[in-house]
């Protein structure tokens, strides 16, 4: 097959299969994606992001454990040392490196358990109805009702401090706005005809709300877990900050900030290397974000 063959099969308005309609529709969102420089932007630091941390070995020019006090704070441009290093003589750049290991596992596991328990809790409670809608809103609300770092830092308190804890206390807090968005889009949905004709031919309620409301959530899932990240990663580095994250020696990038802060007038770059590393992934997810809704929601497309 051709390119142009490919390019008008990827672009036709006549799908014939299933798995054709699928890939037209992924093809045509991808160059809609792609027409979106921000979004782009962020896409490309992120793809930086995951090479950095799988090439960790790699790009680190020094073992990011490794002391020497009499190397300690050197500054931006050293020869050895191109972001300098910390007070324990550690270098930055390389901690740094392997931080992004820390952030994206992080990140992934968040991402994996949140959106699922959310999206878990609102079909059911949309589907359902009733008492067990009131139940389970009533329990978003509680999550609610308080900070998510607030929320965190209880959680860690009671599960103990560790990247894992860390972990488990942000997914619990985050959970509830995917709980939310998920209830709503099932609202609509399962009053719609094609849930009725389902609802005829004789599938049951758990077969209707995993085979044919989740697909229809997706969508609106993708875009928020990506707006989220950036919340995500900050409360993950506030913990970090806090001492209850991940736990010396690790690179966390909270941590970095934490131990920088009392070296800030006079060694700025020990705590801002890091939480500039903050900041532009952050940014990246946020502009990733936004390109996804412009693609994914069918209101923004509509307009």
């Amino acid at each position: 097959m051709s390119e142009q063959t490919l390019l008008n099969w990827l672009l036709t308005d006549e799908p014939t299969s299933r798995r054709h309609a699928r890939l037209t529709r992924f093809y045509q969102g991808w160059l809609a994606l792609r027409a979106n420089t921000l979004a782009m932007l962020g896409l490309s630091i992120l793809i930086v992001l995951t090479l950095m941390a799988i090439l960790a070995p790699v790009l680190a020019p020094h073992d990011p454990f490794v002391q020497n006090l009499g190397n300690r704070l050197q500054p931006l441009g050293s020869t050895d040392h191109l972001l300098g290093t910390d007070s324990l003589g550690r270098d930055i750049l390389s901690r740094l490196i392997y931080g992004s290991r820390i952030t994206l596992y992080i990140v992934a596991l968040v991402a994996l358990i949140a959106p699922i328990a959310g999206l878990l809790v609102g079909t059911v409670s949309g589907y359902a109805g009733g008492w067990v809608d009131v139940i389970l809103m009533r329990i978003t609300d509680v999550f609610l009702a308080f900070p998510r770092l607030v929320l965190a830092l209880a959680f860690v308190a009671v599960l103990g401090a560790g990247i894992e804890n860390a972990v488990i206390a942000i997914s619990l807090t985050a959970w509830p706005p995917y709980a939310r968005i998920a209830r709503a889009e099932t609202l609509t949905i399962r009053s719609s005809d094609y849930i009725s004709a389902i609802r005829l031919q004789g599938a049951k309620p758990l077969r209707i709300i995993t085979k044919h409301i989740w697909p229809l959530c997706m969508s609106s899932l993708i875009v928020r877990v990506t707006l989220d990240m950036a919340g995500i990663i900050l409360a993950a580095a506030g913990l970090g900050f806090l001492g209850l994250g991940a736990q010396p020696p690790s690179p966390e990038w909270g941590a970095m900030i934490s131990e920088g802060r009392r070296f800030i007038l006079d060694s700025w770059w020990v705590a801002t290397i890091p939480g500039l590393a903050i900041f532009t992934v952050s940014l990246a997810f946020n502009l990733l974000g936004d390109g996804l809704r412009d693609v994914l929601d069918p209101k923004s497309r509509g307009q």
